[in-house]
């Protein structure tokens, strides 16, 4: 890793072993103005370039149908009652009002094209980037260490879940408002006024309403005041050249957060609140710990071998490997002694610790969801272990006197090859079903892979190879909703309607999630269609409106059953409902079929041009139209 911090200023007191100076304002740093500004645009640039491909990738079919493609609150844009639902809704089980916004602003601006809200996570992923070098450099004016911490986070294969998938802009914007908050933070620290403070508390409130991740931001200050802003330290170990407060007490820096560790309270306490009930498995505690801390370790070995990595990675519940459970607290208990032992080596301690304390949150002590661990939970986390090295190893190449151009040579080795993971790693993010072969290739017992391997063959017309892989996940998870909806869906496809609506049924029964439950009824509605149990059909078309307000399917089939009823005008109505939530040349042509029988021939002849623009093959649409109105 190259070093230039051989003519950094050294601390005052030879002594102490602390490997870096508080400096406290970015124009006494080691790195001139330009070469800011050149590193600045080179982390920007190859975040950019190397995850270009994934602007080519579809939505994702996990979370991005629930979140998006099927929302229709999102998808209409920024609207006052879109602002107002944002705030409100505790929808997918979390309270994040700035990330439905964020969605529903990228809805405004692209439609349901997957390219615009790509680009925008690529460009929060390079702000990241860039933000958190200027923060690291402002605040210990060491330059090519504070660029390779950057650097390593901008180009670290374990980050591409966190910005190519769509959904988890959560994870990008949350990360984009905390590095708001710690560089408000350092400027307040410089010289304290309520505006500024005023500042941290807003960033961190926006933070907290993106994602609450960043929960424990408070305890992370505390230990950003010992270092690199040394707030707590005595006026010996800092250099002259400081203009950091000093002497500062334990309790009054306690105090002054008072109201932030309040904002985290509030946001655990809602967020415990709306998960509560999508807690998929009561686990022991012992269980949860074991796993822990295994997800501890593994983290870091992902964080220096970022090769097998997967968007999930099944929790091993009761299965859990105890002996490894046992070694890797050891480890983890070590490396932590350790920390404390040499807390003077600063880097080293403020790393560890901001390792440790900003995975608490996601390391699965309250087990909500069926992963063990993600990757996208190492965003932030693994910027302490950064640290530890980058510092580490300059301190090493001082120390040592290792000649530059080796030094230059093995920098510019290590980012060759991230930039190589970086690549392999985002060409697994291009297609849903390369993505999901892939998750199945490296992972095992992983029944949301099959089903969603599954998923994204039948959306690609290949059923027949989709029903190995639902079946693979019912022998894992019998209980697994998708893989008995899509059996049932399968069934109907091949005109088995009466198994079809037994699946439909079971599904229901085995899940509360309106998503499923709606999916459910409105595949129902159809069944019931088809065996000419109309009654039946409009009872579970309405029950989806109910749960599902925008679903066109719905209000399509409300419109089927109207129509065979007589009541045309009803059948216009449901048509119209449909065809303005979802434009499609199939709604367009009912609509047209509809005000025809209505004897509106004029409304028909313009809903039908509307089919006709919107297809290139109007001969299929009306053969699909046909086959639903029996004809």
């Amino acid at each position: 890793m190259e070093s230039t911090d051989s003519a950094e200023p050294k601390p005052a007191n030879p002594a102490l072993p602390e490997v870096a100076v508080f400096e406290n304002d970015i124009s006494k740093s080691d790195l001139p103005q330009k070469r800011r500004l050149i590193f600045s645009l080179l982390l920007a640039l190859a975040v950019l370039a190397l995850y270009n491909p994934v602007t080519h990738a579809p939505f994702l079919n996990f979370d991005d149908d629930v979140y998006i493609v099927q929302n229709l609150h999102v998808r209409a844009g920024l609207t006052w009652h879109s602002v107002a639902w944002a705030f409100q809704t505790l929808e997918s089980s979390n309270w994040h009002p700035i990330t439905w916004l964020s969605h529903a602003a990228d809805c405004q601006m692209f439609g349901l094209n997957p390219a615009g809200p790509h680009i925008v996570n690529l460009l929060l992923h390079g702000a990241n980037a860039v933000l958190l070098f200027l923060i690291l450099l402002s605040a210990t004016g060491r330059g090519w260490r504070s660029f390779m911490v950057a650097a390593l986070f901008a180009l670290h294969p374990i980050n591409v879940e966190s910005v190519a998938w769509i959904s988890e802009r959560k994870n990008v914007l949350s990360m984009f408002f905390l590095l708001l908050a710690l560089a408000a933070y350092g400027w307040y620290t410089r010289q304290p006024s309520i505006r500024k403070y005023l500042l941290v508390t807003v960033a961190y409130a926006f933070a907290l309403m993106t994602k609450p991740q960043v929960i424990t931001f408070p305890l992370a200050l505390l230990l950003l005041d010992y270092w690199p802003l040394r707030r707590l330290a005595p006026i010996s170990e800092v250099g002259e050249q400081s203009t950091s407060p000093r002497n500062v007490s334990f309790g009054k820096l306690i105090w002054e957060k008072l109201p932030w560790f309040a904002l985290s309270a509030a946001s655990g306490l809602i967020t415990m609140k709306v998960q509560s009930n999508a807690t998929w498995v009561k686990l022991p505690l012992g269980i949860r710990l074991g796993n822990a801390a295994i997800a501890y370790v593994k983290y870091l070995e992902k964080a220096f071998w970022p090769l097998n990595l997967a968007p999930l990675y099944p929790h091993p519940q009761l299965s859990i490997n105890i002996p490894a459970a046992a070694a890797s607290a050891c480890l983890i208990l070590a490396l932590t002694a350790l920390a404390i032992i040499f807390r003077r080596n600063r880097p080293f301690f403020v790393g560890w610790f901001w390792f440790l304390g900003t995975l608490v949150p996601m390391i699965g002590l309250v087990q909500v969801g069926v992963q063990s661990m993600a990757d996208r939970y190492a965003y932030i986390p693994l910027i302490g272990i950064f640290v530890i090295v980058c510092w580490g190893v300059a301190e090493l190449i001082d120390r040592y006197r290792i000649p530059r151009p080796i030094a230059a040579a093995a920098t510019a080795a290590l980012l060759t090859v991230l930039a190589w993971a970086l690549h392999r790693q985002v060409s697994f993010w291009t297609d849903n079903r390369t993505l999901w072969t892939h998750t199945l290739a490296i992972t095992e017992g992983n029944y949301v892979a099959e089903d969603n391997l599954a998923t994204a063959l039948m959306a690609e017309g290949s059923i027949e190879q989709a029903i190995p892989h639902l079946q693979r996940a019912l022998q894992l998870r019998p209980d697994d909703p998708t893989a008995n909806l899509n059996i049932a869906a399968y069934d109907q496809i091949h005109g088995n309607y009466q198994a079809a609506l037994d699946g439909y049924a079971r599904v229901t029964q085995l899940t509360g999630i309106p998503y499923w439950v709606a999916m459910a009824h409105v595949n129902g509605g159809y069944a019931h269609y088809s065996l000419k149990q109309y009654d039946s059909a409009k009872q579970d078309f309405e029950a989806t409106v109910n749960l599902q307000p925008g679903n066109a399917s719905a209000y399509r089939g409300l419109g089927l059953v109207a129509q065979r009823d007589g009541d045309i005008d009803g059948a216009i109505q449901n048509y119209e409902r449909a065809a303005a939530i979802e434009p499609s040349p199939l709604a367009y042509l009912l609509l047209a079929h509809a005000f025809e029988m209505g004897g509106q021939p004029y409304a028909a002849k313009a809903a039908q041009a509307q089919a006709a623009g919107m297809t290139r093959d109007l001969d299929r649409d009306v053969a699909n139209m046909n086959q639903l109105l029996g004809k």
